[in-house]
């Protein structure tokens, strides 16, 4: 392996097309190669994007002896084939979310990957960012008391809906596969343990999918998540977590940016009936500021790179995904999408 481990992308989209531009970032990646369907579509990517090597087929991609790592960011119902291939193939990868189409396929991915002695981890980007790790050590440390409560929001209105793989059911599209996965995923890094109850409803599309949902968690700590997804809605796509003594709002929590990120601790203003005589309880809301510095992608990479060279468990571990593919299961079957 070289000194960087070098990535290989399935797909040329949105988000591979974000996700090599973070790597072009990051201290210990770079990008090899890059394969679409579309051989054109490779090669222009690798040209904007700086890519070595531009493949038409992915199976191409996958017998490069160049590429150390696989990127899948591919449409929902394709991450369990290609994440078995590559690991096959003899390739460590990094599966966007949602990992799977459900448990069972996720539960293979991670058999599979354990068999051939490679590295597999889900892209929660977030998890890697500077300002999730700050409020995970300012959660720890106590500064809201014990957390009791944890709201999130991840909300985008989009019109262009034909040829849209979020609104394909085909391609285990919807709200919850597409950005509720990070609410669920949210609540149980906060909580530390996975619920113990979930409870959805949702608004459906014409095309099959849930185009709005609503969640409801409950831990076996006490804390209760709630949460709002929606493709056709917009939303400040905010999140607070709140505790016995105070409150954190964190304004961007899903793609935090490389400047000017952080979140606010509050305590809010008690009763007057509970207001005590020389009272010294923080009033006023503290900014924790938090300068990343790089791309988020950039330390997704790095992480991931982490992992593979080092042997530094993967930041979203295997548990986790697990856990969010047992919750997603129970709440489209519940809105009867899966």
């Amino acid at each position: 392996m070289s000194a960087k481990l070098r990535f290989g992308i399935l797909s040329t989209g949105n988000i591979a097309r974000q996700f090599a531009q973070g790597v072009r970032d990051s201290l210990r990646g770079t990008l090899q190669a890059v394969a679409s369907r579309n051989f054109d579509s490779a090669q222009t990517f690798a040209k904007t994007q700086q890519v070595a090597t531009a493949y038409g087929a992915y199976d191409q991609l996958l017998a490069d002896p160049n590429v150390d790592a696989v990127y899948v960011a591919l449409p929902n119902s394709l991450h369990h084939e290609w994440t078995l291939k590559a690991l096959r193939a003899g390739k460590h990868v990094l599966c966007e979310k949602p990992f799977a189409s459900n448990l069972s396929q996720a539960t293979e991915m991670f058999d599979a990957a354990r068999a051939a002695g490679r590295v597999l981890a889900e892209a929660y980007m977030y998890r890697s960012h500077p300002q999730t790790l700050k409020l995970l050590e300012t959660v720890k440390s106590g500064a809201i008391g014990i957390p009791r409560l944890i709201c999130t929001a991840f909300n985008y209105k989009t019109t262009r809906i034909a040829d849209n793989i979020r609104f394909n059911a085909n391609l285990d599209g919807g709200a919850l596969m597409d950005i509720g996965c990070y609410c669920i995923d949210f609540a149980q890094l906060i909580a530390g343990c996975a619920p113990t109850q979930v409870r959805a409803a949702a608004r459906l599309h014409e095309t099959g999918v849930d185009e709005l949902a609503a969640g409801f968690l409950q831990f076996p700590n006490g804390i209760l998540a709630s949460f709002t997804c929606g493709m056709t809605v917009p939303a400040n796509n905010a999140a607070q977590i709140c505790g016995t003594e105070g409150y954190i709002e964190i304004p961007v929590p899903w793609k935090p940016p490389t400047g000017n990120a952080g979140f606010t601790i509050a305590y809010g203003t008690p009763p007057k009936m509970d207001l005590l005589k020389n009272d010294l309880r923080p009033t006023g809301p503290q900014r924790i500021a938090v300068d990343a510095g790089r791309d988020l992608y950039a330390y997704e990479a790095d992480d991931f790179a982490a992992a593979v060279v080092d042997g530094q468990p993967p930041r979203m571990p295997r548990e986790s995904t697990l856990s969010n593919m047992r919750i997603l299961d129970e709440l489209r079957q519940q809105i009867e999408v899966s």
